[in-house]
This record gives C-alpha cells, sequence and structure tokens, in this order.
C-alpha cells in the first residue's frame, strides 16, 4: 500500500497499475471491497486503466453494486478490445455476465458468456472455457432447468479435469451438488460437495474449504437434520474468520439463523442475522444488508411482531431497488403481501402479488405459476368478501 500511495503521488502510473493490481486481488479474496474501490479510484486518477477498472468492477459487483460493476467493466472491456488482449476481454465479458445474471438479465447474461466462449475457443484457453460453461450453466440452474445447468456444468467438469484445475474442478463439483440438492436427491448432493471438500483440503484452499463445508451444512438442514447442518456451519466459520473471508463468514452465520428459525428459536435466529447484517454493512454489500433485513423481517414475522417484520421489510426494500435485484424484490413483496394478508389488508396484498408476479414474468422465475395461483386465491378471497357486503 505504502508502494502504491507513492507511485500515486509521484506520478509513477505503471508502478501504481501493477502493484494496485496485486494488492486487490488479495484484498477482493478478504472481502475488503470498499479499500478495493479506494485502490482503483486512486490508480485511475492516472489515467485509463484496464485492470483497475476490472478489479473496481469486481468490488461493485461484490457488494451488489451491479450497475456500476457493468460500467466499470464495459470500460475496461474497450481497452482491453484496443489492445488486442483477447483472454482479458473475454475474462471480462464472462463478469459483465454475471453482473447481468445478478440483475435478472438472464437473456443478456448468456449472450455475454456466449461471446467469452467463443474467444476462449478461438485463443485455445481450456480454463476459460471450463470458467464460461461453468457460468452458462448457472443461468440454466437460475432458470429452473436443472438438465441443462448438470450438462453445462459436466462440460466444464471435464475440462477443469483435463487441465488440471482443481480449484474449477471443486466449484464445479460444488455446482453440480447444488443442482442435485434443489432436485430433492441429498444423498446425491453431498457425495459431489464430499468430493470438493477433499479437493479444497488437498490444495489447502482454506476459504474453498469453508464453502464446501457451508454446501454440506446447508443439504443437512434441507434434509431435516438441523445438528448435523450446524455442525457443518460450526465448522465453516472459525475458517472464514481465519482467512478473512468476511462475505463468506455473513453468509454463514445466515444459515445459522435460518437453522435455528426452522427449529423455532427466534431468537437465537434474529442474533445471528444481525451479526450477518453488521458484516454486510460493513464490507459495503447492499445486497447482503437487504437480505439480511429480509430475513431480520421474517423472524419478527414469526415471533408474531408484524409491526417491526413490516418495518424491516421495508427497510430491505429500497436496498434490493437500489442493486437492481428484481427476483430479490419479489421475494421481498411476496413477505410483505403475505403480512397484509394475515393483517386482512387484502387489497394491499394483492398489490404486493400483482407486483411479485410481474417482476417473476421480468425474470423468467421458476416459482411465477405458485405466486400467480396465490394471487388468484387472494382475489377470489376478496370477491367473496365484498360478495358477503
Amino acid at each position: 500500500m505504502e508502494v502504491h500511495r507513492l507511485a500515486v503521488a509521484g506520478r509513477e502510473a505503471a508502478i501504481a497499475r501493477d502493484v494496485g493490481d496485486r494488492v486487490a486481488r488479495v484484498w477482493l479474496r478478504r472481502s475488503r471491497f470498499a479499500d478495493v474501490v479506494a485502490l482503483s479510484t486512486a490508480t485511475l486518477t492516472l489515467g485509463p486503466d484496464a485492470g483497475a477498472l476490472y478489479d473496481l468492477g469486481r468490488a461493485q459487483s461484490n457488494t451488489g453494486q451491479n450497475q456500476q460493476a457493468l460500467a466499470s467493466y464495459e470500460r475496461a472491456l474497450h481497452l482491453y478490445r484496443e489492445s488486442g488482449h483477447r483472454g482479458n476481454e473475454a475474462a471480462t465479458l464472462n463478469n459483465i455476465g454475471l453482473a447481468q445474471n445478478r440483475l435478472g438479465n438472464l437473456g443478456q447474461a448468456l449472450g455475454y458468456y456466449e461471446q467469452a466462449l467463443s474467444i476462449a475457443r478461438e485463443v485455445g484457453d481450456r480454463a476459460g472455457e471450463a470458467i464460461t460453461l461453468h457460468n452458462i450453466g448457472g443461468v440454466y440452474d437460475r432458470r429452473g432447468d436443472r438438465r441443462r445447468a448438470r450438462d453445462y456444468y459436466g462440460q466444464a467438469l471435464l475440462i477443469h479435469r483435463e487441465v488440471g484445475d482443481r480449484f474449477g474442478e471443486a466449484t464445479t463439483l460444488i455446482s453440480i451438488g447444488s443442482v442435485d440438492d434443489n432436485l430433492g436427491d441429498r444423498q446425491r448432493a453431498l457425495d459431489y460437495y464430499g468430493q470438493a471438500l477433499l479437493i479444497q483440503r488437498e490444495v489447502g484452499n482454506r476459504a474453498g474449504e469453508a464453502a464446501a463445508l457451508t454446501n454440506i451444512g446447508l443439504a443437512h438442514k434441507r434434509r431435516g437434520d438441523p445438528e448435523q447442518a450446524l455442525d457443518y456451519y460450526g465448522q465453516a466459520l472459525p475458517i472464514q474468520r481465519e482467512v478473512g473471508d468476511r462475505a463468506g463468514e455473513a453468509t454463514t452465520l445466515n444459515n445459522i439463523g435460518a437453522v435455528y428459525g426452522d427449529l423455532g428459536d427466534r431468537e437465537r435466529a434474529l442474533t445471528h442475522y444481525e451479526q450477518a447484517l453488521r458484516i454486510r454493512r460493513d464490507v459495503g454489500d447492499r445486497a447482503g444488508e437487504a437480505a439480511s433485513l429480509n430475513n431480520i423481517g421474517l423472524a419478527y414475522h414469526g415471533l408474531g411482531d408484524r409491526g417491526r417484520a413490516l418495518t424491516y421489510y421495508e427497510q430491505a426494500l429500497p436496498l434490493i431497488r437500489e442493486v437492481g435485484d428484481r427476483a430479490g424484490e419479489a421475494v421481498a413483496r411476496y413477505n410483505m403481501g403475505m403480512l397484509r394478508w394475515m393483517e386482512g389488508d387484502l387489497d394491499q396484498a394483492i398489490g404486493e402479488l400483482e407486483l411479485v408476479v410481474e417482476l417473476g414474468r421480468q425474470v423468467g422465475d421458476p416459482n411465477l405459476a405458485a405466486d400467480t395461483g396465490m394471487l388468484e386465491h387472494l382475489r377470489n378471497e376478496r370477491a367473496k368478501a365484498r360478495k358477503a357486503t
């Protein structure tokens, strides 16, 4: 950092860019996103630099600022194309796809991934090809098309193994496990998560080890085994603290809160949700902050405190809209609609559900049919109530 500061002060652009990029990549792994934004911004005072813009985009995307990330990535993409860096061009296209995916623009995400895939194949970048295939699988997974998701993940897995990319192999094994988990095949999911865990330990990737443990915990939660879930989350948490993975730590605290919520221990759930919220605010994760606020609202809803629940839902909503998370907005509005329904305010409940259905159509939500069914149920209930009066 001192070398970078002196280089910026002395207008030594080449040194500032090289050192800044090295520091940024370490900090990104430690969830120091605000520091990366400040670092990259300082580097950019010396003139346009694709590497600084790329790092800035990653920090912005990781904190839910996906529109800002897109602007940074687009500027980096222009510079990489000007300089003929095809590999970096493909990597940037991949990250633009990730940002579009997080914004719910799945069709646009696929378009960018396909451009990246074409370049990776053109230049013979097998590792980059595998990453892009994995990302394409993620879009289909989010669309609820598990068969196509698994197919793309399978293609990625073969290439990771071919080129000896153990990190990529473990990441894809976790994604395949997640597909099986969502399909209800918990044991198969656990088998894939277990394979990923062994690899992460073999290569010494402590952050990856914690991610695998967290996924194993989630599978046990879904199997209805809260004790095992808490055990695996409890193994993941100290590792995340050891390596400084603040974002991962917040996710695990959130997951622990969800287990206690399922067990009916709302107070302990709240304690963990609030810890996650503090971390997400510390690292500037606006999307994560919104998710934590929503979960705290759910906990108060479960405690019967509808007023506080609504307060937290209402705090979450502008953050969700700020980061452009239409799928998340649909979840928050659904929760608010259910609360209004329970309070007997059918008009407001229906208004929220109408927005939920519209958002679901925009993002291709696999729960659209269920949400539409609930909307029709509420409309019928209102019609009956009006007829009775």
